[in-house]
């Protein structure tokens, strides 16, 4: 809740900062999930999307029903506002492809930090779901990476930090920042035969789509 509203006081500061709002899974036995506060923080004009939230295996498998009911809450309150979901999974795609398929009509979305097969990933797409991309498609051991990335259409790729983590390879070991996304687009254009202008000028076009940021400045 306080990084939530941290996040909406600097988006206000600066005219082309926007926020999300939402409660990661890792925080469930820190902290008990307000959905009226949170429902009223989603509404704020400067949040483009709810999250990030999901479900996530590798840190807490004990709280897994917990995640879950969490992440509809979340789906419910992206539904009211009309902005989509920003989702997080980490060794549970089999789990978070069950609850959205059983929410019925999902809100529009990215999952964040993709690093699943093809398989989960043509089902995300065939969801309407974006996939956004990390350092790690630039880190040598990710051969299943690169095919999903080569086989994703561009117009539903965008590209991230999840600073301070996942620096690319040519940063190994410092903390990420915006400025290094670059990398991640050279890498893409590597793996798709494009020019990287055509990736930078549509993953920027993407998250203009996705976050309905066409009417603010950005």
């Amino acid at each position: 809740m306080e990084n939530s509203k941290k996040a909406i006081e600097i988006a206000n500061k600066y005219p082309n900062c926007f926020a999300a709002v939402g409660f990661h899974p890792i925080h469930i036995e820190k902290e008990k999930f307000d959905e009226t506060k949170f429902l009223e923080l989603a509404k704020n004009a400067k949040v483009v999307a709810i999250g990030e939230c999901g479900i996530d295996l590798f840190h807490d498998k004990n709280t897994a029903d917990l995640q879950k009911e969490i992440l509809v809450k979340h789906l419910k309150i992206a539904q009211i506002v009309s902005k989509p979901i920003i989702l997080h999974c980490r060794e549970a795609y089999d789990d978070l492809m069950t609850e959205l398929m059983s929410f019925g009509q999902l809100p529009t979305g990215v999952v964040h930090c993709y690093v699943g097969d093809w398989l989960h990933a043509q089902m995300f797409l065939d969801m309407g779901l974006y996939l956004s991309f990390t350092g790690i498609i630039t880190f040598s051991k990710s051969p299943e990476l690169a095919k999903v990335v080569e086989n994703t259409p561009l117009e539903r790729i965008m590209i991230e930090t999840d600073s301070p983590y996942l620096a690319p390879e040519n940063y190994r070991g410092v903390q990420n920042e915006p400025a290094y996304v670059v990398e991640i687009a050279k890498k893409i254009a590597q793996i798709k035969k494009i020019p990287l202008s055509e990736v930078e000028a549509q993953t920027t076009k993407n998250a203009i789509k996705l976050f309905k940021l066409s009417s603010n400045e950005n």
